[in-house]
């Protein structure tokens, strides 16, 4: 009887729970379509979402912010390009290769990158990365573009490696077992075995880093420039997040609904990256069951 109350209880801690985020994501949404969509109808939605220049406090305000969601697109693409690769090689290696000594001090290590505040990322950016890509590619100032791929790479690099080591390590020994059986080398076998086994874990990996780095405002305020330019790689720029993190605080009238109407259309990327993932790996989860 008394397990059966405790069962029950658990049961709707759970259940209570799971209704607590689904009404916060109701409240959000809720939230941002009606603060956002004032300014996306007085503004249009097509200057809006295509118009090259913001310029909220001219003498003829400008409201379009093709330039944002370009830079996010780059900016966030550019960084699963460099980072993932980096990311998934570290994982094998650590979950197929190294040593447990080596592996242990590896994980600590990137354990302890997860937990760095994005502000640090941005101000050792700012000290250090943009000075460097100054320097090197002699250029007038090096926060831009290219030093924000750079940081947002790092930054996700260690939710892409825990997540993607996890999900090797769960891949059944057994199968590993049977390529080496039939003639295939270690590294035939972790590459053309492992990774396509663990392919939805890493593929949930990709698009948590997807997540971190179109979200992410700090650290790329601080080494992008934070100018309002259509993207080029070694030029200032300006992302969603960091064009309503700088403005929000004094904006008024219809700047700070149109800040809003960012915010819902960030949300809406982010809630179409998540809904593609489900939709791929179901797809994944019907193919294998076949």
């Amino acid at each position: 009887m008394k397990k059966k109350l405790f069962e029950n209880f658990i049961h709707g801690v759970f259940l209570i729970t799971g209704l607590i985020t689904i009404v916060a994501v109701l409240v959000i949404s809720g939230y941002l379509i009606i603060s956002g969509l004032p300014a996306i109808s007085e503004i249009g939605l097509i200057q809006f979402l295509f118009g090259q220049e913001w310029k909220p406090t001219g003498t003829t305000p400008m409201y379009g912010i093709l330039p944002f969601i370009l830079t996010s697109i780059y900016g966030t693409c550019g960084a699963i390009l460099l980072g993932t690769p980096i990311a998934i090689l570290s994982s094998v290696f650590l979950a197929k290769v190294a040593p447990k000594k080596i592996k242990t001090i590896f994980v600590s290590g990137i354990s302890l990158l997860a937990g760095i505040p994005s502000v640090v990322y941005g101000l050792v950016g700012m000290l250090i990365l943009v000075p460097f890509v100054r320097s090197a590619f002699n250029l007038s100032d090096g926060a831009s573009l290219f030093s924000a791929i750079i940081v947002l790479s790092i930054m996700i690099y260690p939710s892409v490696v825990k997540i993607s080591l996890d999900a090797l390590d769960a891949v059944p020994r057994e199968y590993e077992e049977a390529s080496l059986a039939l003639g295939a080398t270690k590294i035939e076998t972790y590459f053309k075995v492992s990774i396509p086994a663990a392919k939805s874990g890493i593929t949930t990996s990709i698009v948590l880093g997807v997540g971190r780095a179109i979200g992410e405002a700090m650290a790329v305020m601080m080494v992008s420039g934070n100018v309002a330019n259509m993207p080029k790689l070694f030029e200032s720029v300006r992302f969603l997040t960091t064009a309503v993190a700088s403005e929000m605080s004094y904006a008024s009238g219809l700047q700070r609904q149109a800040l809003f109407s960012i915010a819902l259309v960030l949300f809406v990327f982010i809630m179409f990256i998540n809904a593609s993932l489900n939709m791929f790996l179901k797809k994944d989860k019907k193919g294998n069951s076949k």
